[in-house]
């Protein structure tokens, strides 16, 4: 799996039982706080191995940092901060790259494995599969907020909370269940990286509005215009294959929102629902389900299509 297709990362096989996974993400502060950012910037990266269904081995830290501006100990805190998440996940730090630049960038280069029966893909959903999505969304709005100084305490401190909560109990709960088909929910927004599920897949979708999980106060952040230029934008680039229902801008800005270091969103057969969300359980994670999978072609409408509604 490489360039040629929308998958979360490339996928290399090397044999039989075991194939490379490899992803790079970096981006610029979206908190306030030099550690924060480094997690968040962590389990951001490493969250693209974990929706193929693999697991973290080794990663490449990558530095933009303005030297002349900044002090070199607060880097030492994002640092710090991104070795706290890898030391969590069990994936070793092996080196990286810095330079010197205007505006402050991190990120990381994972390498992960993965045995090629447990790949996950966003090609892989069928008509009556249950979608199940394992974190709520807002992080977008919330970060808006935060840079506009209209953020309060708790909506900053749950957003937080959810970006650096790593998939790796999502992954191995989807391994258990032999799932094949899901994505992570980050920059493209729910709306997004389901289009491109439905396009891969070769199906259409239905979404239940009131199902989705949302962060504390994003309805009101959102009513009050609150919204990152880039959620603004996913919004537009689905407004050709979205059929809305009874939905207001605001909600359908949520279901755009841009995410950073999201949840999984999984396409499991229906009948193992149940079972799938018990694992997520298990493994201390939040499962939703969310809405389905249809037919490419149905009594819905067009093919390729994502129908929302309640």
């Amino acid at each position: 799996m490489g360039i040629s297709g929308r998958d979360d990362a490339g996928v290399y096989r090397l044999a039989d039982d075991l194939a490379l996974v490899q992803t790079v993400d970096f981006f610029t502060p979206i908190v306030d706080d030099a550690r924060t950012w480094g997690r968040i910037a962590a389990a951001n990266a490493l969250s693209d191995v974990y929706a193929m269904g693999g697991r973290p081995l080794t990663a490449l830290q990558l530095v933009g940092w303005p030297r002349e501006r900044l002090p070199l100990e607060l880097l030492g805190e994002v640092l710090a901060g991104g070795a706290e998440i890898l030391a969590e996940a069990e994936c070793l730090l092996v080196g990286g790259h810095s330079i010197d630049d205007a505006e402050p960038k991190y990120g990381f280069a994972v390498t992960g494995l993965v045995h090629p029966d447990d790949l996950i893909t966003n090609a892989g959903a069928r008509p009556g599969d249950v979608l199940v999505l394992t974190k709520p969304i807002g992080t977008g709005i919330v970060a808006t907020a935060l840079k506009r100084d209209v953020a309060s305490p708790e909506a900053v401190e749950a957003a937080v909370s959810t970006m650096v909560t790593l998939n790796a109990g999502a992954a191995r709960a989807a391994r258990r269940l032999r799932v094949r088909a899901g994505t992570d929910v980050t920059g493209f927004g729910l709306l997004g990286h389901l289009a491109e599920l439905v396009e891969a897949s070769q199906v259409s979708a239905e979404l239940d509005v009131d199902a989705v999980p949302l962060l504390p106060e994003v309805v009101r952040l959102a009513e009050e215009g609150i919204v990152p230029g880039g959620t603004r934008r996913n919004l537009a680039a689905v407004e050709t294959i979205v059929a809305w229902g009874d939905v207001d801008e605001p909600t359908r800005l949520l279901l755009a929102d841009a995410q950073t270091s999201g949840g999984l969103l999984l396409a499991v057969e229906e009948p193992l629902a149940g079972a799938l969300l018990e694992a997520l359980a298990e493994e201390d994670t939040t499962g939703h389900v969310v809405g389905r999978i249809l037919p490419r072609e149905s009594s819905h409408g067009p093919a390729g299509r994502i129908f929302v509604g309640r």
